[in-house]
């Protein structure tokens, strides 16, 4: 089938499991923000089970061909496998600068990072055991990670560091593959965002973290949150390089950045993960304006390689306006195809 779903890895978490408000009110968390919780910690995972199965059957529902867990789970996409890594102090954290400039605080790396133990085989499993439908797992790639920690260790070489970060993704990503998990992917936000670092280790170290693993994988790299990041540059400071990488999938934004999907000639070789929700809005698209979208990548990339979902993560929309942004993709893809 051309142009399957999917989302690019988190959903809104409802109002009962986690304060929005406060979410919503600050950068997102790079360490543990348990504080965001409004369910007790003794019945927090089953809260947190029974709000994923609500983020499954939304999905589900609106039509969406690749299953995600929503990233109920999660209070970032990237803190709760930070945060799990040996040689990561995040009793004490330090302080970097987010991509918007502002200092935010980071967990400290200490000491050699390595991965203790699998952080989202029990989450997979969860989610595979619910949905009949192919399941895709997200996982927050070595760059970013090392940008967004206080390197004290490696004589805070940044390089050094995203290279174990790599080396704890590869582990990760094979026991995910292992469990069943149909895609993988990477989120490299901060390879747009700190474009001249990305060119000297970015590639080296996701390619390390794709090294040996044979199950598909995707690389999501985006301009950040609309709902924290405002302003969306016309073009990718960082997207062609991405050829390079050993990774199958390409996961862009193309809706709130209006983007010239003429750079997708860069990405030959790599199937598209076309982002065609602009998430900087409440409006729910018409089925046509989606088709739209579509269309406008279809001159530089070939209709059999290009997979649908929203530009972002959806975690800070409502939750009826996230449903209806779904339902109208799924329903713009099935225009989309009537009319090739």
């Amino acid at each position: 089938m051309l142009f399957p779903t999917s989302l690019v890895g988190s959903y809104p978490q409802p109002q009962w499991l986690i304060d929005r408000a406060r979410l919503a009110g600050r950068f997102p968390p790079r360490v543990r923000a348990r504080e965001l919780w409004r369910v007790p910690p003794e019945f927090l995972q089953e809260a947190q089970d029974d709000a994923t199965l609500m983020a499954i059957k939304a999905q589900e529902d609106a039509g969406l061909d690749i299953v995600s867990d929503g990233e109920i789970r999660r209070e970032s996409y990237s803190n709760l496998f930070a945060t799990a890594l040996e040689g990561v102090d995040v009793d004490h954290p330090g302080t970097a600068l987010d991509r918007s400039g502002h200092p935010n605080p980071v967990p400290r790396v200490v000491g050699a990072i390595r991965r203790k133990h699998a952080v989202g085989v029990r989450d997979l499993e969860f989610l595979k055991r619910h949905t009949r439908r192919a399941v895709k797992v997200t996982v927050p790639g070595p760059f970013t990670m090392s940008q967004q920690a206080q390197i004290e260790h490696y004589g805070g070489d940044r390089r050094l560091a995203a290279l174990d970060y790599a080396t704890a993704v590869n582990e990760e990503i094979r026991d995910l593959f292992a469990a069943g998990a149909d895609l993988v992917q990477i989120d490299e936000p901060y390879m747009q965002a700190r474009p001249d670092e990305a060119r000297v280790y970015g590639l080296e170290a996701l390619n390390r973290a794709l090294a040996g693993v044979t199950g598909d994988t995707a690389v999501h790299i985006c301009f950040g949150y609309a709902a924290i990041i405002h302003s969306r540059p016309s073009g990718y400071s960082f997207l062609g390089e991405l050829a390079g990488c050993a990774c199958r999938q390409v996961s862009i934004e193309t809706a709130q950045s209006n983007l010239d999907c003429a750079v997708l000639t860069r990405l030959a070789g790599k199937k598209i993960i076309l982002g065609v929700l602009d998430l900087s809005t409440n409006e729910v698209e018409t089925p046509e304006r989606v088709a739209e979208r579509i269309r406008r990548a279809l001159p530089y990339v070939a209709a059999a390689d290009v997979v649908l979902a929203p530009d972002c993560g959806m975690k800070y929309l409502p939750r009826e306006v996230a449903f209806g942004k779904l339902q109208a993709m799924v329903a713009g893809a099935r225009l989309a195809r009537m009319h090739l």
